[in-house]
């Protein structure tokens, strides 16, 4: 029995079990209904996208009465629902998009925050560690002058303790304490840079997954075609085929097989 033999009853039967089922969605109606005519009327009546309709779309209030010529009033409806649907999930999508981008703006801000505190820090503890050096120096030379020591140097380090008019030890305390708290504030800072820089980019890279469509990644395409080629060409290179001419038996070969004879 061919397709065309089968009643509209057994068609209708078939096509109403299996959008109960959810086995055929709209996709698959109007993938049906391309195939002829005959198909064509029965996928558009209003008992199947009466179901689709209270299936996919169960807050369904629409009172849409126009509809075109060549569809039934539900599948119209269905339609608008559905462009209307598509319309929304887009605006939300945009929406997602970006919120994902400010908050990748504001990951930035924050990670740059963070360096221009990071490189302050620095600064402070390389001008600390220098003046600490510094008072070392001069401790040391106050210390040395209690010894006999070359007029020279002892003038040198003479000098050095007069053009100092801080106290020593107070100050060796106090810079020695302001180290220690800079290299404190260091590490915090590198901490919390380095989870925001980790957030930063899971930001990232949920924005390019959420950017994402197949078909429009046209550069994944493009390089699969390539190594196809490049597989093609190998695979032609390693086969070998047999020659279109063959060479010929010699003369002399001839000669020896008509003498066996």
């Amino acid at each position: 029995m061919s397709a065309e033999e089968i009643p509209d009853e057994l068609w209708r039967k078939v096509l109403e079990i299996g959008v109960k089922s959810s086995t055929f969605s709209h996709k698959d109606l109007c993938c049906i209904s391309i195939s002829s005519r005959r198909l064509c009327r029965l996928s558009s009546e209003d008992c199947l996208w009466n179901f689709l309709l209270a299936i996919d779309f169960p807050t369904h209030t629409d009172s849409t009465s126009s509809s075109s010529s060549s569809e039934s009033p539900t599948k119209f409806i269905y339609r608008t629902r559905f462009e209307r649907e598509k319309e929304r999930r887009l605006a939300a999508h945009r929406r997602s998009l970006l919120r994902k981008d400010s908050e990748i703006s504001e990951w930035g801000r924050r990670i740059r925050e963070l360096e221009r505190r990071l490189s302050e820090e620095a600064e402070r503890l390389q001008a600390a560690s220098v003046e600490f050096s510094n008072l070392q120096r001069v401790r040391q030379a106050s210390v040395a002058l209690n010894v006999w020591q070359p007029e020279v140097v002892r003038g040198r380090q003479k000098q050095m303790v007069e053009q100092n008019a801080v106290p020593v030890e107070g100050r060796l305390r106090a810079l020695e304490m302001e180290i220690k708290l800079c290299k404190q504030q260091i590490t915090g800072v590198n901490r919390a840079r380095r989870e925001v820089k980790q957030r930063f980019d899971m930001a990232r890279k949920e924005l390019e997954s959420m950017k994402y469509h197949p078909l429009r990644d046209y550069k994944s395409i493009r390089s699969g075609d390539q190594e196809s080629s490049a597989k093609r060409k190998k695979l032609k290179t390693s086969i070998n085929f047999p020659a279109k001419n063959p060479p010929r038996p010699s003369n002399k070969k001839k000669l020896l097989h008509s003498e066996s004879e």
